[in-house]
Order: structure tokens, then C-alpha cells, then sequence
């Protein structure tokens, strides 16, 4: 068992990013959910605030600092704030693509892209999706063949996140045929001739989060935009998924605990047959169990963060982690929202709100079934 702590620095940290969400998100939040987006304002002004890109060297305007106890306490702050689509964009931006943008770049390729994400100017996507392909990535069919000093893309990629808003995209394209070590990853600027954004995807939950198709046409990519070498891809991307699907539990286990706060203080003031619903066997037996698995799941999910701060953790640990918390949090908000009997239907409740935001989660970062299947793995079966 790990032992994770946070110094008082983290403490002042987490009190400048809720004074972050009071001020920032919170009051434009329900603007964003009908408007089907974040305004590019959220990103500017917490690149002011230095919640950016902390991994970026000081040299090109980043903190410089590998500690991911920063990135958690963004993810978690947002979501008990309820703000889960904004949470997920952090999550983007500093946790799944940043790492490709700073681990397998060259000095002149981060000098070029790096500083922008760190102010905020630049939004990053990531597109491994595709209209026939999504937890098989080595079924990737989107091309690209080098001609001369450029890679011509072509193909298309689904349900990408910042699809409308995203600045530069990492994209996994297929160079060779082989399944496996036919993939590369590309950078592609959203400004290219033949880079073709679709519509917004209509989502049942986190509306303010965009996500979109993308479509490459004859999208001629500098050979200097390729992340290391030829046919490394896959392999890059199975490095990154841990970290993606540990920022996918801290979020998850932080709405779960959110959840359970809201309900709890519901029950005590709803009532029904003259006593406050807080009263009865059922309601105290559904939020103890729920308290009882939310905590043990928060214990798991330190344990996995002080790993990862060792560079301990492994793609079976992050599965677990994964699997097991967003379904946790689905079924704390299915629950809770019974609890709330009608009035947990209304999406003016934050509960039913939590609901559709929530069911994602078992889903993207690759699908719990395909979690089980890592940990089955795992032990040899």
C-alpha cells in the first residue's frame, strides 16, 4: 500500500483553482451546457492562473513540475462543482494529450507547440476514434502516406472531444499495414487545407463538452509534425492510457463523493408520510452502502495517484481503477437519483444532471469491457 500526501503548497493550490471554479466556470456553466461548448475565455484565464500545462519546462513557460497531485486536484475540484464537461477538457488538455506533446517531441517541436497550450491559446484534441473502429485501435484505418517532405491524411475520426474548439490534434494514422506497428502519431493543426470539422455532436450529457467528427481529405501533414519514428503509435498510445484512465477515476470518484453529499442533504429535508425521508431503513441502507464503497474506492485511488508519482503504475492497476470507479459513479447517481423519487428527473436538480454526465464514463478511455479484459490478462487467464 502506497502512502500519498499533499504539502501545503497543494493545499494553497487547491484553494486558488475553487476560487477558480467559484469565479470561472460555475457562473458561465449552464451558458456553455445550452451553447454546446466552453468558451475558449475558460482556457485563457486559467492559463493566467497557471492551471496549464504543468509539465511543460519553465523554459517555454511552464511550471515544469511532473507531479500529477496538480492535475487531480483540477479534476476534482470541477466535478464536485458539478462542472463535469469543463472538468473533462482539463482532463484533455493537461492529463491524456499533453504527455505525447512533451514526452515524444523534439526541442524545435515543443518550442512550436508547447507554449500555447500552457497560456491557454492552443486546445488540444486527440483523435484515435473512428466511425468503424473504437476499443480495437490496431483496426485504425485513416492513412497516411509520405510524399516528399509531407504525410497526405486520409480518412476520419469520431466522438472527439474539442472537436469543435481543439487547436491541434494528435491523430494515430495508419503508415504501413501491418495491424500493430503499421500506426503513427501525427500533430495536426486544425487549420490545414482538408482538416474538415462536422457538426456537434448531440450528446445526452456533458453539453458543454464539444465532440465531433473530423475528416481529412488529401490533408497534406509536415514530415516534422510525426511524434518520434514511423510505426511507434500503438505502442505510444498503450504508454499514455494508464494516466488517462487514473484522471477518468479521479474524476469519477470526486462526482461520485459530490453526489452522495447532494443526496444526503436532500433526504434530510425531503419528506414523505410526515418524516423527513432520511428516516427510513431504505434511504440510510442505499447511502451507507454507497459511503462504504465510495470510500474504498477513494483509498484504491490514492493508493494508484502515489504509484503514479513513483512511475509505478501499472496498465492493470489503471484498469481496475477505471472499471471500478466510473462504475461506481453510475451507479452512486442512479441511486441517488431514485432517492430524489420525480424531482430527480428534473434537470434543474443537480442529481439528474449528474445522471446523463455520468454514463460516459464507463465508455470512453476505452470501455469497462475492455478493462476487464486487461485485468483478466493480468492474471494469466
Amino acid at each position: 500500500m502506497s502512502d500519498l500526501t499533499y504539502t501545503p503548497e497543494h493545499h494553497q493550490f487547491r484553494e486558488l483553482v475553487r476560487d477558480f471554479v467559484r469565479q470561472t466556470v460555475v457562473p458561465n456553466h449552464e451558458d456553455w451546457e445550452r451553447d454546446g461548448q466552453w468558451d475558449r475565455s475558460l482556457f485563457i484565464e486559467a492559463g493566467k492562473l497557471g492551471l496549464l500545462g504543468f509539465s511543460v519546462p519553465e523554459r517555454l513557460g511552464g511550471p515544469g513540475v511532473d507531479d500529477f497531485r496538480y492535475n487531480a486536484i483540477v479534476i476534482d475540484e470541477l466535478q464536485r462543482a458539478g462542472a463535469a464537461a469543463e472538468a473533462i477538457a482539463f482532463t484533455l488538455q493537461n492529463d491524456v494529450v499533453l504527455p505525447y506533446l512533451t514526452d515524444l517531441t523534439t526541442p524545435e517541436q515543443q518550442q512550436r507547440w508547447l507554449p500555447g497550450v500552457v497560456t491557454g491559446e492552443t486546445v488540444l484534441g486527440i483523435g484515435m476514434t473512428e466511425p468503424g473502429t473504437g476499443s480495437d485501435l490496431a483496426g485504425i484505418r485513416t492513412t497516411a502516406v509520405r510524399d516528399g517532405d509531407d504525410y497526405v491524411v486520409n480518412g476520419a475520426k469520431t466522438f472527439i472531444s474539442n472537436g469543435q474548439v481543439g487547436d491541434l490534434f494528435v491523430i494515430a494514422a495508419r503508415t504501413s499495414p501491418d495491424r500493430h506497428q503499421g500506426l503513427s502519431l501525427l500533430v495536426v493543426d486544425a487549420h490545414t487545407p482538408g482538416f474538415s470539422r462536422g457538426r456537434n455532436l448531440e450528446k445526452i450529457g456533458l453539453h458543454a463538452q464539444d465532440t465531433s467528427e473530423l475528416t481529412f481529405t488529401d490533408m497534406r501533414v509536415p514530415k516534422d509534425n510525426l511524434l518520434e519514428s514511423e510505426g511507434r503509435g500503438f505502442y505510444q498510445l498503450m504508454k499514455n492510457l494508464p494516466q488517462e484512465r487514473l484522471a477518468l477515476g479521479v474524476g469519477a470518484v470526486a462526482a461520485a463523493e459530490a453526489i452522495l453529499a447532494t443526496t444526503i442533504d436532500y433526504v434530510r429535508d425531503r419528506k414523505a408520510f410526515g418524516a423527513p425521508i432520511a428516516s427510513f431503513q431504505h434511504s440510510q441502507f442505499v447511502l451507507a452502502e454507497l459511503a462504504t464503497e465510495i470510500d474504498i474506492a477513494r483509498t484504491y485511488l490514492d493508493d494508484c495517484l502515489a504509484e503514479h508519482l513513483q512511475g509505478d503504475l501499472t496498465a492493470a492497476r489503471a484498469a481496475r481503477l477505471k472499471w471500478w470507479t466510473t462504475d461506481l459513479q453510475v451507479r452512486t447517481a442512479d441511486r441517488c437519483l431514485q432517492l430524489h423519487g420525480g424531482y430527480g428527473y428534473m434537470r434543474e436538480y443537480a442529481v439528474a444532471r449528474a445522471f446523463v454526465d455520468a454514463r460516459i464514463q464507463t465508455i470512453y478511455g476505452g470501455t469497462n469491457e475492455i478493462m476487464k479484459t486487461i485485468i483478466a490478462k493480468d492474471l494469466g487467464l
